[in-house]
C-alpha cells in the first residue's frame, strides 16, 4: 500500500510542478518528475533547515519540498533547453 501512495503522491506533486512552470508532461514523466523532485526537495530542506528526517515519511512539508524540488528540476530543465534553442 505505501508503494501506491507514494507513486500517485509522486505522479500529483509532478504535475502541480508541470503546472507551476508551464510545461505539458505525460502522467510517465510527471511520476518521474514528482519522484526526482522529492529526492532534491529533500536535500534542500537538509540545507535550509538543517532538519534530516527520514523522506519516506509522510508530512505535509515533505510535500511542499517534494514540490519545491520538482519546480528546481523543471526550471533547470527549462534554462537548458532554451540554451540549447538559441545557441544552434
Amino acid at each position: 500500500m505505501g508503494i501506491l501512495v507514494f507513486i500517485i503522491l509522486g505522479a500529483l506533486i509532478g504535475w502541480a510542478a508541470s503546472t507551476v512552470t508551464g510545461r505539458e508532461h505525460g502522467i510517465f514523466m510527471n511520476l518521474l518528475i514528482g519522484i526526482a523532485g522529492s529526492f532534491v526537495g529533500g536535500y534542500v530542506s537538509r540545507l535550509f533547515t538543517g532538519n534530516d528526517e527520514s523522506f519516506l515519511t509522510f508530512n505535509w512539508m515533505g510535500l511542499f519540498w517534494s514540490l519545491i524540488g520538482a519546480v528546481l528540476l523543471l526550471a533547470i530543465a527549462n534554462a537548458l533547453s532554451s540554451r540549447r534553442h538559441h545557441t544552434a
